[in-house]
């Protein structure tokens, strides 16, 4: 699938993953949205491409947020899965810088396949170098992507390129396209040391 121009003015306030998933995404599509946040994406790919989109959102402010812009949203954990929804009742299901504070990793991935035809996640990308710089210097790093200190941090299962690229083929999906990114620039060049974040599309083999 080829990637989808975005319209300039429409993405200037949103963060450059959701740029990328939303030129992957096509017009007309279903998509749901895990982890919505504020439900910006849900809003621009309905007013822009005409798709039709559910989110899921836990935090009680940003479920009022997407009330008030008219995105439809349920108020649920995702620890709790995905059975609300029926077998590929959606094209695409994001899961965007969720993926790494989610407990049951695998399981989420799977029932992301189930609900949809394509997945798309990103998450922070552990492997960039100055981690480990941080990790020899006796710390655990701190930086924009991963602002947390150690005993505070959401993010329970770091991952570095590679090992996401092994966990997906362990649970039988095939990835299509990968983007990475540092301060909103993406990286093309050694993006497993250079990139902060990731983003993947993916389908079932």
């Amino acid at each position: 699938m080829s990637p989808v121009s975005v319209k300039p003015g429409r993405v200037q306030n949103m963060r450059p993953d959701l740029v990328r998933i939303a030129s992957w995404i096509q017009p007309g599509s279903r998509v749901l949205d895990l982890g919505c946040g504020d439900g910006a994406l849900l809003a621009y790919l309905r007013d822009e491409r005409g798709v039709r989109g559910a989110g899921v959102e836990i935090d009680d402010g940003h479920v009022i947020t997407c009330v008030q812009r008219g995105v439809e949203v349920i108020q649920q954990n995702l620890e709790d899965g995905l059975a609300l929804f029926d077998d590929k009742q959606f094209d695409t299901v994001v899961l965007s810088q969720t993926l790494q504070s989610m407990h049951r990793t695998e399981h989420i991935l799977r029932e992301m396949m189930r609900v949809a035809r394509d997945g798309i996640v990103s998450f922070p990308n552990f492997g960039y170098w100055p981690h480990g710089w941080s990790i020899l210097r006796g710390r655990m790093p701190v930086t924009g992507q991963m602002p947390y200190q150690w005993y505070n941090t959401p993010n329970i299962h770091l991952c570095t390129l590679k090992d996401f690229e092994s966990l997906a083929a362990d649970v039988g999906l095939r990835i299509v396209e990968r983007a990475t990114f540092h301060e909103g620039r993406e990286i093309r060049v050694l993006p497993g040391w250079r990139s902060t974040l990731a983003v993947y599309r993916f389908t079932s083999d």
